[in-house]
């Protein structure tokens, strides 16, 4: 489910699904903002839509990793020092 399998194809696994959503998120983004760009984008590219349940696992999935948060109703990356 997170990685692609025999029977997951690499664009529909949520790791993928999670790098697409990642990129779109910005300084002032909220999760319905996103997800219109995200459903734009792969009906574009991948001509095919994913449920919202896939696109609020990856949602999850990042901000389990530490790469979202949340911050007054904002989606933001997380900025990590790296010294």
């Amino acid at each position: 489910m997170i990685l692609p399998t025999k029977h997951i194809p690499p664009h529909k696994a949520l790791i993928s699904i999670s790098a697409e959503v990642f990129a779109l998120v910005g300084s002032q983004s909220t999760t319905s903002s996103i997800w219109n760009q995200f459903q734009y984008n792969r009906r574009a590219v991948h001509k095919e839509d994913i449920s919202f349940d896939w696109f609020i696992l990856a949602l999850d999935f990042l901000y389990l990793i530490g790469a979202i948060e949340e911050n007054n109703g904002l989606l933001v990356r997380v900025q990590r020092n790296v010294d």
